[in-house]
């Protein structure tokens, strides 16, 4: 009612809007001649396409099983953002690993799922739904009644069968693949003998190193072929992907003085009112924009402004107005009673299909005689309640608590469990049902008594009214009318003194800039074939602001020219070349390390017990060409100069303790295929394959 409140108070803004932005759409497309050519896929996968239909139909299935999850109907902007992220790349890999399944003949029969549901070694996801709460086992006969009562059963329950259906058919084909390419993989005994030795094998020596920080930039001159052979060398890490970069300036509609005049009026309008009325809820539920809340609130409870008044009152006076967190807020004291502030308890959760948060399969009536058994059991031996919580609660706590809650405070469960608690002694066990499902409760502490209060607040919260939108609009309006250009946006700027906000490296897949928390469109914009490099947009009308943008930079995807990316690498060049001239300059001294230490003021470095895994040399940091070229050395051998990451280089081995032999090398080989196993568990294989396939995202045009 809020939000269809504001859009009638704005409605004659928002139509103009309206007009403006349909005026330009239709006259765009007859500028134009409709060159954009029309799409109705959102992505292509080598050559398979994803269709707004079927993306669409994904993203709801998402968003509704979130919606169940946290039972709430409204789910914030940028949660949405990230399930249709999450979509995008359920699809993208659902369209490759199907592929690979049909190439390499990986099928999932219907003898097979049968087996996965009802045979002797059903999935994991079936004993974990399925376990018979007397004896702490999978009881197949409790999915073979489910099955029987579906076609009873609502719809709903239907469609989530059918999705744990399709969850145990893709994770079995998963694991097919897994197991495949897991399967392929061999370690011969010299790789895990080399594995060994670069683990084990110990070198001791000496070394003389020069930094290329020693060298004054000034003896170093670069050529431009010196830049193009790094480049060239280099290429491919430069490789970069589209992103814009835009300047923007935001004008936020925020309450006047004058709207917090008006509120603060409205809110006094209703204190002697709110202090006659005997509906105490509906007064506040037609006034306020929060419901009334009857929980008993401690004095932490309650905002710090109002807390004092409030805990000293008489019942039925009204306090206030109050203004917090951009609000005013009135009060009455409804009533005032001594409650425990904490309660302890532990608890096992039995739920069922439909109850919140839930994925449990089995039905309500099953789900009561589940807690029923269970709940008989916890009667005769209270001490079980651990044991039975770990291995049969449906709340994914029980496995680290088993079942234990610790000490909550009055409220903070759901009403019903809140109630038990509250109402019984320590050592209590009982049932109670809530929207999670069965409790089983055993009541294991209480603090005690604390003043309490039920106080009833209306809370209005402080809009911009339609005259505050219009002067923000006819400052945004100003500002596009005498920003036309580049350099008048940046005039404009300084002139109104405005604050410049600058958005970097932002990619087609952009929601949230600096500011902004519903960003598409100026992302859309900023990435629009027409919209280019100077550009300045028109007014976007966002969240509670209007925005302004001008496109400062196109990135286009791929490997940038060398004049690009010039600077950057500048340092790295320069190091080469330090590296060079500082070789040349070692070469007289490299025979003798210490007339070599002493050439170039440094000292002889000892190196001690290194091993070929090793990562770092002690005072140089990451080394690894040092390292190789100490290992290739014979003892008493020392090297040539060579050029190092961060310094020029003489080493010298004096020592290299060999790895005892060993009998075999089997817990060797087995570490080496763990590592493995566990990368294709963690869908490396899948990665590998989705950098290689030609994916087109087509999203910018749809969202």
């Amino acid at each position: 009612m809020a939000v269809i409140g504001k859009i009638r108070k704005h409605s004659v803004l928002l139509i103009v809007v309206i007009g403006v932005a349909l005026a330009a759409f239709v006259l765009g497309d007859f500028a134009t001649g409709n060159r954009r050519q029309q799409t109705f896929y959102v992505g292509n996968v080598s050559g398979q396409d994803i269709t707004i239909t079927d993306f669409n139909r994904k993203f709801e299935e998402n968003l509704e099983a979130t919606r169940r999850q946290t039972q709430n109907e409204r789910i914030p902007q940028e949660e949405i953002s990230r399930i249709r992220e999450n979509t995008w790349n359920q699809l993208i890999q659902e369209l490759i690993m199907n592929k690979e399944y049909e190439n390499l003949g990986i099928v999932i029969t219907p003898e097979e799922l049968f087996d996965m549901v009802q045979g002797p070694n059903p999935h994991f996801a079936i004993i974990q739904n399925f376990t018979n709460p007397e004896t702490g086992q999978y009881d197949r006969e409790l999915v073979v009644r489910y099955l029987q009562n579906l076609d009873q059963m609502p719809q709903v329950n239907k469609d989530q069968w059918m999705v744990f259906e399709r969850f145990l058919k893709e994770d079995r084909l998963r694991t097919k693949y897994q197991n495949l390419i897991i399967k392929g993989y061999y370690i011969p005994t010299a790789f895990a003998k080399l594995s060994y030795e670069e683990k084990n094998d110990k070198v001791s020596g000496e070394l003389v190193g020069v930094r290329y920080s020693t060298v004054a930039d000034s003896l170093i001159k670069l050529t431009d072929k010196d830049y193009k052979a790094y480049y060239d060398r280099n290429k491919v890490s430069f490789e970069r992907q589209e992103s814009r970069d835009i300047e923007y300036v935001v004008f936020d509609v925020v309450p006047s003085q004058r709207d917090m005049d008006a509120a603060e009026r409205l809110v006094k309008g209703l204190m002697q009112e709110f202090a006659a009325t005997e509906n105490i809820a509906g007064f506040v539920n037609v006034n306020s924009d929060q419901r009334y809340d009857s929980t008993w609130f401690g004095r932490t409870d309650v905002p710090v402004v109002m807390e004092k008044d409030l805990f000293e009152a008489e019942i039925g006076s009204v306090h206030g107005p109050y203004f917090d967190n951009g609000a005013y807020q009135i009060a009455r004291l409804v009533d005032v009673t001594f409650r425990p502030d904490s309660m302890r308890a532990s608890h096992i959760l039995i739920a069922y299909e439909g109850s919140m948060r839930s994925e449990a399969k089995r039905t309500k009536d099953e789900a009561k005689a589940k807690a029923d058994s269970i709940l008989s059991v916890i009667r005769r031996t209270p001490s079980k309640m651990g044991d039975l919580a770990k291995t049969l609660s449906d709340d994914p706590s029980a496995a680290q608590n088993n079942g234990d809650l610790d000490w909550f405070r009055d409220g903070q469960m759901v009403p019903q469990f809140n109630q038990f608690v509250l109402d019984n002694k320590s050592g209590t066990i009982g049932m109670v049902e809530t929207d999670f499902g069965y409790h089983v409760i055993q009541v294991t502490g209480k603090k005690d008594p604390a003043k309490k209060i039920r106080a009833a607040i209306i809370t209005y919260q402080v809009t911009p009214s339609t005259l505050t939108y219009q002067e923000v609009f006819a400052n945004a309006s100003r500002f596009a009318t005498e920003s036309k250009s580049r350099e008048r946006f940046d005039a404009t700027i300084e002139s109104m003194g405005l604050s410049k906000r600058i958005g970097n490296a932002l990619r087609t897949t952009t929601n949230t800039i600096a500011g902004m928390q519903n960003a598409r469109q100026v992302v859309r914009w900023a990435f629009d074939n027409k919209t280019k490099v100077d550009d300045v947009s028109t007014i976007f009308d966002l969240d509670n602001m209007y925005v302004i943008a001008t496109l400062t930079k196109i990135q286009e995807k791929g490997i940038p020219p060398l004049d690009e990316v010039k600077e950057m690498i500048e340092p790295q060049v320069k190091n080469l070349k330090k590296g060079e001239y500082l070789v040349e300059r070692m070469k007289p001294y490299a025979s003798d390390l210490g007339q070599l230490a002493t050439a170039f003021n440094t000292e002889v470095s000892n190196i001690t017990s290194v091993t070929f895994e090793s990562r770092n040399l002690a005072g140089f940091g990451n080394e690894p060409i040092a390292l190789g070229e100490l290992f290739a050395l014979r003892p008493a051998a020392h090297s040539k100069p060579f050029a190092g990451s961060n310094s020029a280089f003489v080493v010298k081995m004096t020592d290299i303790t060999k790895s005892a032999e060993r009998s075999n090398y089997d817990a060797i080989r087995n570490e080496l295929t763990s590592t493995f196993d566990q990368q294709i568990k963690n869908n490396v294989a899948y990665r590998a394959i989705e950098k290689a396939s030609k994916i087109e995202d087509n999203r910018l045009i749809f969202f």
